[in-house]
């Protein structure tokens, strides 16, 4: 039998969970289980295949990881406007920013450092999980030392206590890390959702739970060589079901429903990889049509490296095309303007830049078919693009 680290809850509520220690004692790859993982793992296959195709990883990186970054804030009522994330996503130390917007670009930010420290190193372990909370929020308090933490409804009753001391946070946690890199022959998949519902019934952090574990999520399917890129957001699966995933994070607490949890985050898991697909292509299908679109206009103009600058953000500027085909002004500048004439960007002059989107980009990863010429959309724009301009 798994042991199990006891604690205390005050008098009266009803939230006594035993977090065991891992793995756990019961065997969870069963039928229905196994079933879905394999179809998941097809999901996933099929995502890494077509991500190949994008000729520059950043591109896919730098999009999808801010949806994700959008969507697991979303999570937790953290909401900012894709316009500002899109320009923000440059500057984060932008004073003018508003909250929303840091909470969402310091995820952002932390994804894309824990991605590149797994795929260098090839480990997740604590010191790399309190690495990744500290960018999330910003202070270095590390695993919670101090009893009192509890988590409660919108009505304000406690529905669960997790362990209160330092020295059960802590091993509970060396466990976990032991457990996350034991070659014990069950599916990645699997063991990420045992993974995830471990990190959040021990919540070892005072602050960014959630997101943290929204992040070990991706993280894990890297780790675990499933995944090639961190470009499968899970959290807009989990803030679709968001009911749901409560209730059976809790189901495992109260009833031992450990299946059901598990099959929740392989549906995740597939559902996640079939949009995340689907995008991927409709994202070449635009750089094709852009590509063969800027072929004809800039003539010798064109290169792979003006396009790939069009599509690693959702707006450009004559800077960041500069950089990008090693131009000069003059030359960077002309290329854009040409394009917004013939109507592939859409040019907005404020203070002394150019700003340059790529609306059809900007649609898609909103999952937007409106047109962005609504006067009151475009007059946001350009004043989140004054605020950005006012501190470069």
């Amino acid at each position: 039998m798994a042991e199990a680290i006891e604690y205390l809850c005050e008098e009266g509520e009803n939230t006594m969970y035993r977090v065991p220690t891992l793995p756990l004692a019961i065997d969870v790859e069963t039928k229905p289980v196994l079933r879905l993982a394999a179809r998941a793992h097809q999901a996933v296959g099929e995502v890494n295949g077509i991500a190949e195709r994008i000729p520059k990883e950043a591109i896919l990186i730098n999009t999808l990881v801010l949806q994700e970054a959008k969507d697991s804030s979303a999570i937790e009522n953290i909401v900012t406007t894709h316009d500002e994330l899109y320009i923000a996503e440059l500057d984060l130390a932008n004073a003018t920013l508003t909250a929303e917007t840091k909470e969402v670009m310091r995820y952002a930010e932390a994804l894309k450092y824990g991605f590149e420290q797994v795929r260098n190193r090839g480990v997740l372990n604590n010191g790399l999980i309190k690495e990744i909370q500290q960018r999330l929020i910003g202070n270095s308090a590390g695993f919670r030392a101090v009893p009192g933490t509890a988590l409660k409804n919108q009505f304000g009753d406690v529905v669960y206590t997790p362990p209160q001391t330092r020295s059960d946070v802590e091993a509970l946690m060396t466990n976990l890390e032991k457990y996350i890199h034991e070659d014990d022959g069950i599916d990645g998949f699997i063991k990420l959702a045992v993974v995830h519902h471990q990190f959040e019934s021990i919540h070892p952090f005072y602050d960014g739970n959630g997101r943290t574990g929204r992040i070990l999520n991706v993280l894990l399917l890297v780790l675990y060589k499933d995944l090639n890129l961190p470009i499968l957001y899970l959290s807009r699966y989990i803030t679709r079901h968001k009911e749901e995933y409560y209730h059976l994070l809790q189901g495992v607490r109260d009833r031992g429903e450990w299946e059901a949890w598990i099959l929740f985050m392989l549906r995740c898991i597939e559902s996640t990889a079939l949009e995340t697909e689907e995008q991927i292509r409709k994202i070449i299908d635009l750089m094709q049509k852009y590509k063969e679109q800027m072929r004809e206009i800039l003539r010798r103009g064109y290169s792979h490296e003006l396009l790939n600058n069009l599509f690693s953000y959702p707006y450009t500027k004559i800077e960041y095309v500069m950089a990008a085909t090693n131009t000069s002004r003059p030359t960077a500048g002309g290329y854009l303007n040409t394009l917004a004439e013939a109507q592939l960007l859409q040019r907005v002059r404020k203070g002394r830049s150019n700003y340059y989107l790529n609306v059809p980009l900007i649609q898609l990863l909103s999952h937007s078919h409106e047109p962005l010429d609504d006067k009151e959309e475009i007059e946001h724009v350009v004043t989140v693009l004054e605020k950005h301009e006012h501190d470069m």
